[in-house]
């Protein structure tokens, strides 16, 4: 506390600076240990033909470049799909519905979603898109699942993102005789940018990481298609993760060396994902006050 004359320290503040400075040391020191514990475990399984092959018996590799396509092709497919429907849905509460019961429960259905474990996720994507449309184990029905776990995501992020944009905005633009999509269009999605790419990137960052969901969607088929020709197909076939490999070497196959090189791998996906929000947040930010 401060006073005219002098600053008064009371011992309760020293006390409690010194336990904030205590928690978040402890948070440092807890992320490095597991950044050095993974890194010093996974470091020698990571090279470049672990990265570009597939496992094989009869050629004695290791490797996990199937994982990382059927990764890929999993968050590109997903992407596609939920961003458009989130950002959508978002700009729906936001700009044109009124506020009342229907938005009301629309809100709280998204809360509920992203409350929902991804295993009951993963057991419903499995009845639903897997048996009843009949898509079986495959990467489309992994995606659909994913979709339905990610959607919340995207669009409370962009809600919020919307939020922040001043009214004096939408005033000036209605002022100057500007429609409301073209508005939306031209002055609240870009301002509202830095927000809507950390939800997208979160959401990535997500389907980096999700496994229990897509053990019962996806399946954990790792090979790599024979011709480039053969790639659109495979979303209709059975493929693993990253994550999924991860469990799979460390459960069934007891293959830890593998696991961890995928998990220090993955840590580096994670890690630009973050650096990503980052640069692309920053970088939008900085073009909107420049405006």
């Amino acid at each position: 506390m401060n006073t005219l004359t002098k600053k008064v320290v009371r011992p309760s503040d020293t006390v409690l600076y010194g336990l904030i400075c205590l928690c978040a040391a402890f948070s440092v020191v807890l992320l490095a240990a597991i950044i050095l514990y993974v890194f010093a475990k996974g470091i020698g399984s990571v090279n470049w033909e672990f990265l570009t092959t597939v496992t094989s018996a009869l050629k004695g590799t290791v490797g996990i470049a199937g994982n990382i396509l059927n990764t890929i092709i999993i968050i590109l497919l997903t992407m596609l799909i939920a961003t458009p429907i989130g950002v959508g849905a978002a700009v729906y509460l936001n700009e044109y519905a009124k506020p009342g019961r229907l938005v009301t429960v629309i809100e709280f259905a998204t809360e509920i979603l992203s409350g929902i474990p991804s295993i009951i996720f993963g057991m419903f994507g499995m009845m639903f898109f897997g048996q009843t449309l009949g898509l079986g184990y495959s990467l489309l029905t992994g995606s659909l699942t994913l979709i339905l776990m990610v959607l919340p995501l995207i669009t409370r992020n962009t809600q919020e993102a919307l939020k922040t944009v001043p009214n004096s905005y939408r005033h000036g633009a209605v002022g100057l005789g500007a429609g409301k999509w073209y508005t939306i269009r031209t002055i609240l999605l870009p301002s509202a940018m830095p927000g809507i790419i950390t939800g997208v990137i979160l959401a990535i960052g997500r389907i980096v990481g999700e496994s229990a969901a897509l053990l019962f969607t996806a399946g954990s088929a790792k090979a790599l298609p024979k011709a480039l020709s053969a790639l659109a197909g495979k979303i209709f076939q059975s493929g693993g993760t990253m994550t999924i490999q991860l469990y799979l070497s460390a459960t069934s196959e007891g293959d830890f060396s593998t696991a961890f090189g995928i998990a220090l791998v993955l840590l580096v996906i994670v890690f630009l994902i973050n650096l990503a929000t980052k640069v692309l947040a920053a970088k939008f930010d900085v073009a909107k006050r420049g405006v």
